[in-house]
């Protein structure tokens, strides 16, 4: 299937969607900041970025233009709480492919995957 990189500084979160994601065939590796981000995607080169918006170092968003930046073709979904609508479009408009509301249905994080994989 896909490599799939999760961003998340909660770790019970990463370990939640990368069961959600291994189960589903895919090779999921972890990040828990938006510069650990940067820096396994660009020594990992994942099909697909699962990342948070609010972290601690860099957040999500900066982390986004900084990907995008070096490659435009990545494939990054954002994950969002409720009531970070203003972000979220500020995330759209730098090249997120789809965005996903925590707490999160699961299917809904499998068909945003399939979505930018597809």
């Amino acid at each position: 299937m896909a490599k799939i990189l999760v961003v998340d500084d909660a770790e019970f979160l990463r370990v939640r969607i990368k069961k959600l994601l291994s189960g589903a065939g895919h090779d999921v590796i972890e990040a828990e900041n938006g510069a650990k981000a940067i820096e396994t995607y660009n020594a990992e080169h994942p099909n697909v970025v699962l990342m948070d918006i609010t972290m601690p170092e860099l957040d999500g968003l900066a982390a986004l233009k900084q990907i995008k930046g070096t490659d435009p073709a990545a494939n990054v979904v954002m994950l969002t709480a409720l009531g970070q609508e203003s972000v979220v479009l500020e995330a759209i408009k730098a090249g997120a492919k789809d965005f996903v509301v925590k707490p999160f249905d699961p299917d809904r994080v499998l068909a945003a995957v399939q979505k930018v994989l597809a």
